[in-house]
Protein backbone atom coordinates (compact mmCIF):
# COMPACT_ATOMS: atom_id res chain seq x y z
CA UNK A 1 0.00 0.00 0.00
CA UNK A 2 1.12 3.12 -0.79
CA UNK A 3 -1.83 5.30 0.94
CA UNK A 4 -3.56 4.73 3.58
CA UNK A 5 -6.83 6.51 4.47
CA UNK A 6 -7.41 6.73 8.37
CA UNK A 7 -11.28 7.10 9.75
CA UNK A 8 -11.23 9.08 12.82
CA UNK A 9 -12.69 11.61 15.08
CA UNK A 10 -12.53 15.24 15.92
CA UNK A 11 -12.18 13.71 19.39
CA UNK A 12 -10.00 12.00 21.73
CA UNK A 13 -11.13 10.67 24.90
CA UNK A 14 -7.84 10.80 26.36
CA UNK A 15 -7.25 6.81 26.57
CA UNK A 16 -3.22 6.28 26.71
CA UNK A 17 -3.86 2.60 24.91
CA UNK A 18 -5.54 4.72 22.20
CA UNK A 19 -2.71 7.21 21.81
CA UNK A 20 0.13 4.67 21.67
CA UNK A 21 -1.93 2.72 18.65
CA UNK A 22 -1.73 5.83 17.34
CA UNK A 23 1.99 6.69 17.29
CA UNK A 24 2.25 2.46 16.47
CA UNK A 25 0.45 3.05 13.25
CA UNK A 26 2.11 6.37 12.30
CA UNK A 27 5.40 4.39 13.02
CA UNK A 28 4.52 1.60 10.84
CA UNK A 29 3.00 4.14 7.76
CA UNK A 30 6.29 6.31 8.24
CA UNK A 31 8.76 3.01 8.08
CA UNK A 32 6.90 1.72 4.96
CA UNK A 33 6.94 5.10 3.38
CA UNK A 34 2.84 4.81 3.20
CA UNK A 35 1.47 8.44 3.13
CA UNK A 36 -1.58 9.37 5.50
CA UNK A 37 -4.21 10.54 3.62
CA UNK A 38 -7.35 11.51 6.35
CA UNK A 39 -9.84 14.25 6.87
CA UNK A 40 -7.57 16.92 7.42
CA UNK A 41 -8.52 18.52 11.00
CA UNK A 42 -6.48 19.34 14.08
CA UNK A 43 -8.53 18.40 16.75
CA UNK A 44 -9.40 15.04 18.28
CA UNK A 45 -7.62 11.65 16.63
CA UNK A 46 -7.73 13.56 13.53
CA UNK A 47 -4.96 16.00 14.96
CA UNK A 48 -2.97 13.01 16.76
CA UNK A 49 -2.54 10.93 13.58
CA UNK A 50 -1.89 13.72 11.59
CA UNK A 51 1.22 15.06 13.98
CA UNK A 52 2.07 11.33 14.51
CA UNK A 53 3.04 10.52 10.79
CA UNK A 54 4.24 14.21 10.60
CA UNK A 55 6.68 14.42 13.53
CA UNK A 56 8.54 11.05 12.08
CA UNK A 57 8.96 12.86 8.26
CA UNK A 58 6.08 10.89 6.51
CA UNK A 59 3.11 12.27 4.56
CA UNK A 60 -0.25 13.79 5.56
CA UNK A 61 -2.88 14.60 3.21
CA UNK A 62 -6.04 16.11 4.19
CA UNK A 63 -9.32 16.24 2.49
CA UNK A 64 -11.96 18.49 4.62
CA UNK A 65 -15.06 20.31 3.85
CA UNK A 66 -15.30 23.84 2.98
CA UNK A 67 -17.92 24.62 6.12
CA UNK A 68 -15.23 22.89 8.29
CA UNK A 69 -12.50 24.57 7.38
CA UNK A 70 -14.59 27.53 8.08
CA UNK A 71 -14.98 26.54 11.59
CA UNK A 72 -11.08 26.72 12.03
CA UNK A 73 -10.35 23.13 12.37
CA UNK A 74 -8.59 22.10 9.35
CA UNK A 75 -4.45 21.49 9.81
CA UNK A 76 -2.46 23.74 8.68
CA UNK A 77 0.93 22.11 8.47
CA UNK A 78 -0.22 19.48 5.99
CA UNK A 79 1.53 17.84 3.17
CA UNK A 80 -1.57 18.35 1.08
CA UNK A 81 -4.65 20.22 1.72
CA UNK A 82 -7.88 19.09 -0.39
CA UNK A 83 -11.06 21.49 0.22
CA UNK A 84 -13.97 20.14 -1.31
CA UNK A 85 -17.87 21.44 -0.99
CA UNK A 86 -19.11 18.92 1.40
CA UNK A 87 -19.14 15.59 3.02
CA UNK A 88 -19.90 12.98 0.55
CA UNK A 89 -17.53 14.69 -2.04
CA UNK A 90 -14.68 14.33 1.12
CA UNK A 91 -15.66 10.37 1.30
CA UNK A 92 -14.87 10.04 -2.36
CA UNK A 93 -11.90 11.89 -2.57
CA UNK A 94 -10.04 9.92 0.10
CA UNK A 95 -11.04 6.79 -1.09
CA UNK A 96 -9.74 7.66 -4.51
CA UNK A 97 -6.30 9.08 -2.78
CA UNK A 98 -5.68 5.36 -1.19
CA UNK A 99 -5.23 2.03 -1.41
CA UNK A 100 -6.13 0.68 1.83
CA UNK A 101 -8.52 2.12 4.63
CA UNK A 102 -8.30 1.37 8.14
CA UNK A 103 -11.06 2.61 10.75
CA UNK A 104 -9.72 3.79 14.13
CA UNK A 105 -12.33 4.61 17.43
CA UNK A 106 -14.33 7.03 16.92
CA UNK A 107 -18.17 8.14 16.94
CA UNK A 108 -21.16 8.53 14.17
CA UNK A 109 -18.91 9.91 11.55
CA UNK A 110 -16.51 7.43 11.98
CA UNK A 111 -19.10 4.66 11.96
CA UNK A 112 -21.05 6.20 8.56
CA UNK A 113 -17.35 6.35 6.53
CA UNK A 114 -16.30 3.15 7.89
CA UNK A 115 -19.67 1.58 6.61
CA UNK A 116 -20.07 3.71 3.63
CA UNK A 117 -16.47 2.47 2.37
CA UNK A 118 -17.88 -1.56 3.48
CA UNK A 119 -20.97 -0.94 1.29
CA UNK A 120 -18.50 0.33 -1.30
CA UNK A 121 -15.98 -2.82 -1.20
CA UNK A 122 -19.13 -5.17 -1.19
CA UNK A 123 -20.40 -3.38 -4.52
CA UNK A 124 -16.93 -3.67 -6.24
CA UNK A 125 -16.76 0.11 -6.45
CA UNK A 126 -13.54 -0.17 -4.83
CA UNK A 127 -10.85 -3.22 -4.00
CA UNK A 128 -9.18 -1.57 -0.98
CA UNK A 129 -8.30 -3.66 1.91
CA UNK A 130 -10.52 -2.42 4.90
CA UNK A 131 -9.01 -2.75 8.70
CA UNK A 132 -11.12 -2.03 11.92
CA UNK A 133 -8.59 -1.38 14.38
CA UNK A 134 -10.14 -2.61 17.47
CA UNK A 135 -8.27 -1.12 20.54
CA UNK A 136 -8.78 -2.19 23.21
CA UNK A 137 -12.03 -4.08 22.47
CA UNK A 138 -13.65 -0.93 20.78
CA UNK A 139 -15.58 -2.67 18.35
CA UNK A 140 -16.24 -5.91 19.89
CA UNK A 141 -19.45 -5.25 20.08
CA UNK A 142 -19.85 -3.78 16.78
CA UNK A 143 -18.37 -6.85 15.34
CA UNK A 144 -20.85 -8.81 17.41
CA UNK A 145 -23.55 -6.91 15.54
CA UNK A 146 -21.76 -8.01 11.90
CA UNK A 147 -21.90 -11.35 13.37
CA UNK A 148 -25.55 -11.27 14.11
CA UNK A 149 -26.39 -9.73 10.85
CA UNK A 150 -24.54 -13.20 9.58
CA UNK A 151 -26.47 -15.27 11.52
CA UNK A 152 -29.71 -13.68 10.54
CA UNK A 153 -29.25 -13.86 6.69
CA UNK A 154 -28.77 -10.20 6.57
CA UNK A 155 -25.27 -9.88 5.44
CA UNK A 156 -23.43 -12.96 3.61
CA UNK A 157 -20.37 -14.48 5.16
CA UNK A 158 -18.32 -13.64 2.42
CA UNK A 159 -19.11 -10.08 3.20
CA UNK A 160 -18.04 -10.21 6.87
CA UNK A 161 -15.00 -11.35 5.86
CA UNK A 162 -14.00 -8.42 4.38
CA UNK A 163 -13.59 -6.39 7.86
CA UNK A 164 -10.09 -7.17 8.76
CA UNK A 165 -9.44 -6.91 12.26
CA UNK A 166 -6.67 -6.32 14.62
CA UNK A 167 -6.13 -4.58 17.78
CA UNK A 168 -2.70 -4.42 16.91
CA UNK A 169 -1.35 -1.72 14.25
CA UNK A 170 1.62 -3.40 12.94
CA UNK A 171 -0.66 -6.77 12.52
CA UNK A 172 -3.00 -4.80 11.10
CA UNK A 173 -1.55 -2.99 8.49
CA UNK A 174 0.30 -6.47 7.72
CA UNK A 175 -2.79 -8.48 7.12
CA UNK A 176 -4.39 -5.59 4.81
CA UNK A 177 -1.18 -6.17 3.00
CA UNK A 178 -2.21 -9.70 2.24
CA UNK A 179 -5.95 -8.61 0.46
CA UNK A 180 -6.49 -9.45 -2.30
CA UNK A 181 -10.70 -8.18 -3.14
CA UNK A 182 -12.92 -10.24 -5.91
CA UNK A 183 -15.73 -8.32 -6.15
CA UNK A 184 -19.24 -10.55 -6.35
CA UNK A 185 -20.06 -10.10 -9.85
CA UNK A 186 -23.78 -12.06 -9.04
CA UNK A 187 -24.39 -10.31 -5.53
CA UNK A 188 -27.45 -9.68 -6.00
CA UNK A 189 -28.49 -12.93 -7.68
CA UNK A 190 -26.79 -15.06 -4.87
CA UNK A 191 -28.83 -14.89 -2.10
CA UNK A 192 -27.76 -16.84 1.04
Amino acid sequence: MKAICVFCGANFNGDPLLKQAIEQLAEVMVSREITLVYGGGKVGVMGLIADAVLSRGGKAIGVIPQFLLDKEVGHTGLTQLHIVQNMHQRKQMMSDLCDGIITLPGGLGTLEEFFEVLTWLQLGLHTHPIGLLNTGGYYDSLLKQLDVMVDQKFLKPTNRELVITSGDPIELVSLMDGFNATPAEVWFKDRF
